[in-house]
């Protein structure tokens, strides 16, 4: 299979080898629903949700993703990007102010154990 943006362990992989912490929330979501998956990037810090959305008729095959950081980092609410370039979902975090310094949150989950 060939890898693509929306396929969960592609992105997560992809937003990994570029220093982001991201976590897989879900991806189990009922049959009929535009959700694909949901990840965290740099849970405890930033703690930006991202949805992937694919549906096929309204969407052309092209997925979006739903950015949500609960108003912490200035991504304004229903944030979409529609996008086939995981490069452009990285720069969006990076305007966005998310860093990709996954030693800074590694760092800080050992002073809090």
């Amino acid at each position: 299979m060939k890898n693509k943006i929306s396929t969960l362990s592609y992105f997560i992989k992809r937003l990994k080898d570029n220093n982001f912490v991201v976590w897989k929330m879900f991806d189990k979501y009922n049959i009929g629903d535009p959700r694909k998956w949901t990840v965290l990037i740099n849970p405890g810090f930033h703690s930006v949700y991202i949805t992937c959305y694919i549906d096929n008729q309204s969407l052309k095959n092209e997925p979006v993703f739903y950015f949500d950081d609960g108003g912490a980092w200035g991504i304004k609410p229903n944030e979409k990007l529609q996008t086939k370039s995981i490069e452009i979902v990285i720069n969006k975090l990076i305007e966005c102010g998310v860093t990709q310094d996954s030693t800074f949150y590694i760092n800080n989950q050992e002073k809090n154990d």
